[in-house]
């Protein structure tokens, strides 16, 4: 069984407007890591949200393990989103301990061992930190529940590269075979050697997807340079 599957998922955020979305189906099986690329506004964040539950489709389906977004796919699921929900005043130490009272899966152990890891002081208050510093801190929340699917919106979107490799880093070493890890990112260069297979979406649209390996064989070019063409030629 797919973990997360659309069928013609499309959205409209009014009744006779555009469509965000159309007509969107894809698949993705267990235990892959799988880069939802596009350029801002093509869609990314409204596809993720639809699966988190956070938004409802206008038309099509959507389905998290065989079921509809709702309560149970959400103990599944570890959603980083493209803003940060934290409040600031909070110490590193309370939030870990919010996560492992709201989420069943939480693994503070594991947490605690990637901040040491990351050399970031769990005593710290987040308004403290760096940039840099709060978004390895939400990865590691998010990646240390042990969740079925990952959803990562624009995890490396505003930090530098040095904090783009440890963010990268940190998700290659929480995951886990079985689990299938989704990340939206315009920054295709930065994660193209982690991925698995690819979805390419441009003004709501499935423009390519399917494994990487076989891309590359079958075009000969890089997925940036892939990317770049296939959304060259979607603007014209």
């Amino acid at each position: 069984m797919n973990i997360l599957e659309t069928k013609a998922l499309t959205k409209r955020y009014t009744p006779r407007g555009p469509a965000v979305l159309d007509k969107v189906s894809i698949a993705l099986a267990p235990g892959k890591i799988v880069g939802l690329l596009g350029p801002c506004g093509s869609g990314k964040t409204t596809l993720i949200k639809i699966a988190c539950g956070l938004l409802t489709c206008s038309e099509g389906q959507v389905l998290i393990d065989g079921k509809a977004p709702g309560i149970e796919s959400k103990k599944i699921m570890s959603y980083l989103p493209d803003i940060s929900c934290l409040s600031a005043w909070m110490r590193i130490d309370q939030v870990l301990d919010f996560f492992t009272d709201f989420y069943a899966d939480f693994d503070e152990a594991r947490a605690l061992k990637m901040l040491a890891l990351l050399r970031i002081d769990p005593k710290s208050r987040l308004k403290s930190l760096s940039k840099g510093a709060k978004e390895k801190v939400q990865m590691i929340l998010v990646m240390s529940r042990n969740a079925k699917l990952y959803l990562l919106d624009e995890p490396i979107c505003g930090v530098d590269p040095a904090v783009r490799d440890s963010i990268i880093k940190t998700i290659i070493a929480r995951y886990a075979p079985e689990a299938t890890v989704l990340i939206s990112t315009h920054l295709i260069a930065d994660i193209e050697s982690i991925l698995d297979e690819v979805i390419c979406i441009n003004q709501g649209a499935i423009m390519m997807q399917g494994a990487i390996d076989h891309i590359r064989e079958e075009r000969g070019q890089s997925l940036n340079e892939m990317c770049r063409e296939v959304f060259a030629c979607s603007a014209n």
